[in-house]
């Protein structure tokens, strides 16, 4: 019989993914998609209250004793875009290319996280060659927003007590724990200020940095624009009689920031000095992170005159604050070598209506080291005046070393490529922790193809990865109790 191109067809779906617009909290069309998928093919489909999608399929002739497996992945991408690009990620394809054996996109977030774990369950779902015991495909809503799908899951909407997650990022990797997570948000009240007379007006910014995954990227020493620029903007503060009119800077919770602006004010008489401090300053950066850094961008310009600042002192706090509180890995593993156990992220600064806001998210494998740092976090900007809170925590997943679903994805996998993979726990924030709320009885690893940049605009997918993850997937499919 001819081999199946195994790679093929599961890109064939993904692409077709690709022109589906379904960005978290919008995941109304991608819905749509699966439903005229599942009953094309005459398979059950389910939909819960929040959006959640259920698949079912009955097992091939010979497996019907099988247990029930759950192949799971979400339904949203992250929509990160480089800022000279109009891209209406509610409207617009995704437009991909190949290059060097990596399936990328033109400016935008590629969005294999996780339209790849989408795109191999549905293979599996639409093949009529493929053994296997009773299936569910769960396709929660938000993940990358609020684990939203996940937190809202209910009992007895799936029946499955066996579960692979398709939203891992290396091939030859077995997840079997993940961090857990918790968002901080900080808030500043200002009152405005006149500008004194004789002022010279100037946009700092900071753009093109590398950013990347929070959980995923965060040991990999990539620069944090929002921090970058607080430092700047501290020395400064100290040199210069410096006003803050706005800053900010980063997008989304679970994303190292790319890019970050300020607008301030010197006096005139120093306007030629402190673009001489950003040179210089731009300079020390780009050697400090020239491994990771590769084309940063560092823009100070004139810009038009306002009336009204921020109220010095606050001013001050908000520059302290954003140059002194921690940001990064808090804490590696000493249970799991080159694990991070515990980090934070400044995720996002804005100005508006009076108001200085941030975001900042926490990671951690241990409940008590994930409120630790965020009380260090929280303390920070309480002492600097700021309004603190914290909100969307989500528990992470305890490793099972006796799983036998664990058991079964190592010996298929050895004998598949003549290895073992590795087995490891994730710091990023996988929903396989909410699901143990409502069904503690599951048994649960995530696999995955090779992505790299993820939540970002350099986002890929190494496509020789695919068919290995997916056949990797069958024979775990096959070999099922």
């Amino acid at each position: 019989m001819e081999k199946i191109d195994w790679s093929k067809r599961v890109m064939d779906i993904f692409l077709e993914i690709c022109k589906v617009p379904r960005p978290s909290g919008h995941e109304e069309k991608i819905c749509e998609y699966l439903k005229n998928f599942a009953q094309s093919r005459g398979l059950g489909f389910r939909k819960d209250s929040v959006g959640n999608v259920l698949i079912t399929k009955p097992a091939t002739p010979g497996f019907e004793n099988r247990q029930t497996v759950i192949m799971q992945a979400h339904q949203d991408m992250v929509c990160e875009k480089d800022a000279t690009l109009e891209h209406d990620f509610l409207t617009q394809p995704i437009e991909t290319y190949v290059e060097d054996g990596w399936l990328k996109a033109r400016g935008t977030t590629l969005g294999a996280d996780d339209g790849m774990g989408i795109a191999m369950a549905l293979a599996v779902m639409d093949s009529s060659e493929i053994q296997h015991g009773p299936l569910e495909c769960l396709f929660t809503v938000s993940e990358e927003t609020g684990l939203t799908g996940a937190t809202e899951l209910k009992p007895g909407f799936m029946s499955g007590k066996l579960l692979v997650n398709l939203d891992s990022e290396q091939e030859g990797e077995i997840f079997m724990g993940c961090a857990g997570g918790i968002n901080t948000s900080v808030e500043f009240d200002y009152k405005t200020e006149p500008v004194p007379a004789g002022y010279f007006f100037l946009r700092v910014a900071l753009d093109k940095f590398h950013g990347g995954h929070s959980g995923d990227d965060i040991e990999k020493g990539f620069a944090n624009a929002n921090k970058i620029l607080g430092r700047f903007l501290n020395v400064a503060l100290d040199k210069y009689d410096l006003r803050l009119i706005s800053i900010s800077g980063g997008n989304l919770h679970n994303a190292i920031p790319r890019d970050a602006t300020a607008v301030i004010a010197v006096p005139f008489a120093d306007r030629e000095r402190i673009r001489v401090d950003f040179n210089l300053f731009a300079a020390e950066i780009q050697e400090e992170y020239h491994v990771t850094e590769r084309t940063p961008k560092f823009i100070m310009e004139s810009t038009d005159p306002v009336a009204e600042c921020i109220e010095q002192k606050v001013a001050a706090n908000i520059i302290r604050s954003v140059a002194a509180v921690f940001n990064g890995v808090y804490a590696m593993s000493m249970d799991m070598p080159g694990l991070v156990e515990t980090s934070s992220t400044l995720a996002r600064i804005r100005t508006e209506n009076g108001k200085v806001t941030m975001l900042a998210s926490q990671r951690s494998s241990y409940e008590s080291a994930k409120y630790a740092v965020q009380q260090a976090l929280m303390s920070c900007f309480k002492l600097a005046g700021a309004k603190v809170e914290s909100f969307d925590s989500y528990p992470g997943w305890a490793p099972n070393p006796n799983s036998e679903l664990l058991k079964i994805a190592i010996r298929t996998y050895s004998e598949l490529f003549g290895h073992e993979p590795k087995i490891k726990a994730i710091h990023a924030g996988l929903e396989c922790g909410l699901f143990l709320e409502s069904y503690p009885e599951l048994d649960m690893i995530s696999i995955g193809p090779t992505l790299q940049g993820v939540h970002s605009p350099s986002e890929c997918l190494e496509l020789a990865t695919v068919p290995m993850v997916f056949e990797h997937l069958l024979a775990i499919l096959r070999n099922i109790p």
